[in-house]
């Protein structure tokens, strides 16, 4: 009774049926929705670029990095609630899927207005860390600053949007992620263009629709007479229930704070080449951001599809999605990685027209793009770890490989040979090392067969 329940409640289920058609059809709007994400990101430093200059569009198009670190570490552990609700979802045990999804809209609540607090108190002091030019700080301070109010809405967004595609619902999300997008590029138009409001206005139009779209998810979650119903009331810590969700997410969060950690070093040593350097790599950036696509898509669907096969026990269904996830998010992103290859200068060209600025972004398009497969293996090896509850494998790998070794590369080679490309060089190289160390012990360790064995066990 309880199987037909979930089952009437949620086709989109990714427990039964052909297996690369429910993949596809999670990853699909994932995808689109991903690409309107993107869009909306790059939306500031398109229009800042182009109607205010190439000192705002480097304030701007270098912001990700910071953003980054700053709520990496919450966004991380804000993961384990998704993978929670995906494992109670494939389980069909509606008591604690119910309190995982209340006890992580609390955790999105709180840790959104702790950062507010964090990021408009240290970001002054970040930026001149980070060795910001004095061209270049005033509107980066001003950006960060504004951008940071909206952190609730960012967190509270981030964990309805979990809990819809932990139990199969990738359609919704995009739904409004597309009208916040529209949202987004008007504003921006409207402040930046229109009544030229500077480099603090971009920043308030994203904060205003990154509240749009968590508003409308929380309202779907409210409004929705499924499992995963959400009752304003019962939004609480759950203290057994949180232990949980830090648990799954820690690693992850971990990861994410020292990923953006080494990244906010790399682009010191990017600011140290001026403007001009920190304006193309920002736009390259931008463009980069496109071709992580069909990464993250499947990289998302495949820990979804693991952590809810796993919880209903169907292994082998496990395995098989598995190689499948990895095929396709290769594949298209390095048929991705080609196209931008040969089409950077057009694509840096749409932020600013400066020949400097297109030189330094075509520069890191040519040495990058060509190696996004090794980007797709590293995240979908990670997706599926996590699925599993195995989230510190993929944590320890990347914080070696993302971190210490291109924080260690960059540091020492930028000293011998003191040329920008030689910064860009540090991701291949890194994401190579990480997608061997994976694929090792993905194939080595024989990890998954540990959970036959175990419930063969339980049987006995």
């Amino acid at each position: 009774m309880a199987i037909g329940f979930f089952r009437r409640q949620n086709p989109s289920s990714m427990l039964e049926g052909s297996i690369w058609r429910g993949l596809v059809s999670f990853a699909i709007p994932i995808f689109i929705g991903n690409l309107f994400q993107q869009l909306y990101n790059t939306a500031d430093t398109l229009i800042v670029g182009q109607f205010i200059g190439k000192e705002a569009l480097a304030a701007v198009s270098s912001s990700s990095n910071l953003i980054f670190m700053m709520i990496g570490l919450l966004q991380g552990i804000s993961l384990g609630a998704g993978v929670l609700i995906a494992k109670y979802y494939g389980a069909r045990d509606q008591k604690n899927l119910t309190l995982a999804i209340h006890t992580g809209l609390a955790f999105g609540l709180a840790g959104g207005l702790a950062l507010t607090a964090i990021g408009v108190v240290f970001t002054p002091v970040i930026l001149q860390w980070m060795g910001t030019p004095a061209d270049v700080l005033p509107n980066s301070i001003a950006y960060f600053r504004t951008y940071f109010y909206g952190c609730v809405a960012v967190f509270l967004y981030n964990i309805a949007v979990g809990i819809l595609q932990a139990v199969g619902d990738s359609r919704h999300p995009l739904y409004y992620l597309i009208l916040s997008s529209f949202v987004n590029i008007a504003l921006d138009l409207l402040f930046v263009a229109v009544f030229h409001w500077g480099v603090a206005s971009a920043a308030a139009a994203t904060v205003i629709s990154q509240a749009v779209s968590a508003l409308l998810c929380i309202w779907h979650l409210m409004r929705s007479s499924d499992v995963y119903h959400v009752d304003l009331k019962r939004i609480r810590f759950h203290a057994p229930m949180l232990k949980q969700i830090v648990r799954f997410g820690l690693p992850s969060g971990i990861q994410n704070s020292v990923i953006g950690l080494a990244n906010v070093v790399v682009q010191a040593n990017i600011n140290a080449f001026g403007s001009d350097a920190m304006a193309g790599c920002g736009s390259y950036a931008k463009v980069e951001g496109f071709a992580f696509l069909p990464v993250t898509c499947f990289a998302m669907g495949l820990a979804t599809f693991v952590s809810q096969n796993l919880g209903a026990k169907q292994y082998d269904r496990v395995k098989k999605g598995a190689r499948f996830g990895i095929l396709c998010s290769v594949t298209l992103a390095e048929v991705v990685g080609l196209l931008i290859f040969f089409g950077a200068p057009l694509l840096i060209v749409l932020f600013n027209d400066d020949p400097a600025v297109v030189a330094y972004g075509t520069l890191q398009a040519h040495t990058e793009a060509l190696f996004y497969c090794f980007l797709a293996l590293s995240h979908c090896m990670a997706g599926i770890l996590r699925g599993a509850g195995k989230a510190t494998i993929p944590m320890l790998v990347m914080l070696a490989c993302w971190c210490l070794v291109r924080v260690t590369y960059i540091s020492f080679m930028v000293r011998l040979i003191p040329n920008i490309q030689v910064v860009f060089t540090a991701y291949p190289l890194t994401w190579f090392l990480s997608s061997v160390i994976f694929v090792i012990y993905y194939f080595k360790a024989d990890w998954l067969h540990n959970f036959d064995r175990l419930d063969a066990m339980q049987k006995l």
